[in-house]
């Protein structure tokens, strides 16, 4: 029996998103990709404040590097974050549904503090109440609050290896959900894929033992009603995961492949992702 690769697989990193309405920009390496996502975060609080409105986005812990380099860009300028709400798009819960502590090494909340709100100077900072997280006491209330205002202008974010936006997982075997009603689901918890639980022990320096099993996470219908969808991946294993999500089957299996539904979406990726995978034992 032969055996090829899925025809997405091959295709060259100048023809990515080609024949899509998702544009794809390829940048240098990590370092250039943060920046490059500080800026377009940064160029969304400015654009925001000079034409007199808010910004709500929604935002992701991972990619993480552009945070502090924001950070750093909003002190050096002196941008003020007070007209910005920023929504977290997950964060990982308990085996009782409960935020992890915000000390735990893996904590999303943590991190945000520590890697972009408290490097900013008190004065530019966005308010306390603007920071939010979903609430997995109340996860469908965030959904709400973004349908009210019409959804959130920008969401930002990174791909998971199973093809995941958020923590928006495919179904697992034997699960079956229509495409609309995938596009539709709101802000929940959930259970964590095998897969992402198992690439994330990865990016984090340890087992999948560590990585919790539960997280809370926007849903599909709060990102797909952003009116701009930025998103980003930098990690070398992405390398198929973005041929899949640009030029693979579209649908629940592979959730951002949403993205090509969209009518504003763009995808920046490294020099080494957008490279065609090299499949090979090593």
């Amino acid at each position: 029996m032969s055996w090829s690769l899925p025809s997405y697989a091959t295709v060259p990193a100048e023809q990515l998103g080609q024949g899509t309405p998702v544009a794809v920009e390829v940048v240098p390496d990590a370092q250039a990709l943060a920046r490059h996502m500080a800026q377009a975060m940064l160029d969304e609080i400015q654009q925001a404040a000079a034409q007199g409105r808010e910004l709500w986005m929604i935002v992701p812990v991972g990619p993480v590097d552009q945070f502090p380099v924001l950070a750093e860009m909003i002190n050096q300028q002196g941008v003020s974050l007070r007209h910005v709400t920023i929504i977290n798009m997950d964060e990982y819960l308990t085996d009782e549904d409960q935020w992890v502590p915000e000390d735990h090494p893996l904590s999303f909340r943590g991190f945000m503090n520590h890697k972009f709100y408290d490097l900013l100077r008190p004065e530019l900072a966005p308010e306390p109440q603007r920071r939010i997280f979903p609430d997995p006491r109340q996860p469908e209330s965030l959904s709400e609050r973004i349908a009210q205002r019409g959804g959130v202008d920008v969401c930002f974010g990174g791909i998971g290896i199973n093809g995941h936006m958020a923590f928006n997982e495919p179904p697992e075997p034997g699960e079956t959900i229509s495409p609309e009603a995938f596009a539709d689901l709101p802000t929940r918890c959930l259970n964590l894929a095998r897969e992402t639980r198992t690439i994330n022990s990865v990016t984090v320096g340890g087992g999948v033992e560590i990585i919790p099993r539960r997280a809370v996470t926007v849903g599909m219908r709060d990102i797909l009603s952003a009116r701009r969808l930025r998103f980003y991946c930098n990690r070398p294993w992405q390398r198929m995961v973005v041929r899949r999500v640009l030029h693979g089957p579209q649908g629940p299996a592979c959730p951002a492949s949403y993205l090509r539904t969209h009518q504003d979406a763009r995808l920046v990726v490294t020099q080494e992702v957008a490279s065609v995978p090299q499949i090979a034992l090593r």
